[in-house]
């Protein structure tokens, strides 16, 4: 049995990870806000998860893995203001497309994926406890967390209480204690979404959601909560706070695991400076899984660099892994090899986890089956090597009826001894990256290394 090491947030250590139960493991990782495209830094977040859900499913009997949607927010508020789009139009298309884009990158679907807004009664509840603990307060229509009732506030991001001022996104509202106060509840116009509560119609804050979507799924504790860097502070901070004032003596999530933020072409990925790409728009030059593996090249918390070079670079990892397998279309199930395992149980160290597939691949191109099964096997938990290897060497071919039609117009034109012919639709074929192979069984074609 392999032991499972993860770097806690909490704590600032990588610890043996010991869950509640070890026949039940339960994570919660915070999903899309959804009124736009996800970006490629969200798809890192989401395929890292997926990595450590497949991880998790291999060493325990059971896995709840839950990932919310935020459909309640006022940026979908401001989309639909400058768009003119209804709110729901605008959730229900970008959660599809969101969906979508998982399914392409190999993303599992999360065990329970909750809305925020089918969980609004919980997030009511929640604020209930915390007013009638001394925790929170309302004043004219909103809900305030107070900030200065809960003495540990700022453990989880390690900052100072200046820090944690200067950090914040602080309103400067009257109607507050203290101006770290954050909201729970805030009320809604008619022109927005709200519920009715003890405080009048309004609607949740941000932070609320994760805490009562958690609660409903896992229970006051459970083992891991997950998202990435920019999210310790204030969200996280603010989801741990709340939760363990409004269950004393839970301890909320034992295990926080955060994914380092993702940088484009060397530098921050920002949409003023046009260095901003959305999931789309990427796989539309690339192959999912190409960009699944430039993804989780590098440690998860570490700040990776995604350009075309790293996606160059993946795309000739997975020939390499393909080409290994291609001998052996029939490979049946078995385990994850120990040198795959031992790696990703030290804290999700993809890159050594690839250093032992390319071990693996030497030695099944040298012939040896056992290794291909295992590199097939040890492809399943990270999620690539999903297809066999045919598709892979021809995946991205816009017209295959075209490529087919060429290659009888090249035979024609070789029996014909038309050899400058034959030659020149090789090249052109070559030049928009297929290659044509000719074999005793006649002239077949791949997607060119």
């Amino acid at each position: 049995m392999h032991t499972l090491h993860l770097h806690n947030s909490l704590t600032r250590r990588k610890e043996r990870f010991e869950p509640l139960d070890h026949q039940h493991v339960r994570m919660y990782v915070c999903g899309p806000t959804v009124y736009d495209l996800a970006h490629i830094g969200n798809a890192r977040t989401m395929v890292v998860y997926d990595v450590m859900a497949r991880l998790l499913r291999v060493l325990y009997p059971r896995v709840t893995y839950v990932r919310n949607i935020t459909d309640v927010d006022d940026k979908i508020n401001a989309r639909a203001n400058e768009s003119g789009e209804p709110i729901a139009a605008i959730t229900a298309r970008t959660t599809a497309d969101f969906h979508a884009d998982m399914a392409a990158l190999g993303v599992l679907p999360p065990d329970q994926e909750p809305r925020a807004t089918q969980h609004v009664g919980e997030m009511i509840e929640l604020i209930e406890r915390l007013i009638a603990a001394g925790h929170a307060y309302a004043a004219e229509g909103h809900v305030l967390f107070s900030v200065p009732s809960f003495a540990a506030y700022g453990h989880l991001s390690g900052r100072s209480p200046d820090e944690l001022l200067a950090g914040a996104r602080i309103d400067v509202a009257p109607y507050k204690r203290d101006s770290g106060d954050f909201v729970l509840w805030k009320p809604s116009t008619a022109d927005l979404p709200g519920w009715d509560s003890p405080w009048g119609r309004g609607r949740p804050g941000w932070h609320i959601e994760c805490s009562a979507m958690s609660w409903r799924y896992l229970g006051e504790t459970f083992d891991i909560h997950g998202g990435g860097t920019d999210l310790i502070f204030p969200h996280h901070e603010n989801e741990l706070a709340q939760s363990l004032c409004a269950f004393p003596g839970s301890r909320f999530a034992r295990y926080w695991v955060h994914s380092g933020m993702l940088n484009v072409n060397g530098e921050k990925m920002a949409k003023s400076t046009g260095n901003f790409f959305t999931i789309r728009e990427v796989l539309a030059d690339a192959p999912a899984e190409a960009v699944r593996l430039a993804l989780i090249r590098t440690h998860y918390r570490a700040t990776p660099d995604f350009s075309q070079a790293a996606l160059t670079e993946a795309k000739r990892e997975l020939d390499r892994f393909y080409r290994a397998l291609e001998r052996y279309p029939d490979i049946p199930d078995v385990d994850v090899p120990p040198s795959v395992m031992e790696a990703l149980c030290d804290d999700l160290n993809t890159p050594l986890a690839l250093s032992a597939m390319h071990a693996l691949a030497d030695r099944a191109l040298a012939g040896d089956f056992d290794a291909a099964r295992g590199l097939r096997a040890a492809g399943m938990v990270m999620g690539l090597l999903q297809q066999d290897a045919q598709s892979w060497f021809r995946g991205g071919a816009d017209d295959v009826a075209a490529i087919e039609v060429a290659i009888a117009e090249r035979l024609a034109a070789r029996k014909a001894r038309d050899f400058a012919r034959a030659d020149a639709i090789r090249a052109e074929w070559a030049s928009r990256g297929i290659a044509f192979e000719d074999g005793p069984q006649g002239t077949t074609w791949r997607r060119a290394n």
